[in-house]
């Protein structure tokens, strides 16, 4: 689906659900993690995740825009546009839409550990990010830190 197309759903659906025209831009958006759409306060356009549409089908990808839908006509009337407000809530009831998308699975998130360890005391310390260690020293004794192993990890 292009984001032609998904312009042209989230008008069609605004039409018939909402009775109300949508004036504003639906597109994908790659960058979105977390959730499936996302309405802009500022801009009145609808973000949407292509994840979703890929891993759960059209019946998801149709909840997604109702529910965005609801905070964009809400928003846009001065009513309580919020997921706890009641005018919300109600909306979201009248036209079938979901109060949250399906979870995506998790992606095995990448990683790495980076051992450092004083030369005096031979304390060991592992962090997750470069320390400078021309800057810090060792916490215990103040000696000098090296950095001694650097590993690439496949987490969960």
């Amino acid at each position: 689906m292009t984001n032609e197309e998904l312009q042209q759903l989230v008008s069609t659906l605004s039409k018939r659900l909402f009775k109300r025209p949508f004036r504003h831009q639906a597109y994908f958006n790659p960058r979105l993690r977390t959730t499936g759409g996302r309405y802009m306060l500022k801009s009145h356009h609808i973000d949407v995740n292509p994840k979703y549409l890929q891993q759960f089908g059209m019946n998801e990808l149709i909840g997604i825009i109702k529910h965005e839908l609801c905070h964009y006509h809400l928003h846009l009337e001065g009513k309580g546009y919020k997921h706890g407000d009641r005018d919300f809530k109600e909306l979201l009831a009248e036209v079938g839409g979901p109060r949250h998308c399906s979870s995506l699975p998790t992606q095995k998130k990448r990683g790495r550990r980076l051992t450092y360890r004083c030369t005096d005391c031979s304390m060991e310390f592992i962090r997750k990010r470069r320390v400078d260690t021309d800057r810090f020293v060792c916490g215990r004794c103040k000696g000098k830190l090296i950095l001694e192993k650097v590993e690439d990890f496949q987490g969960s």
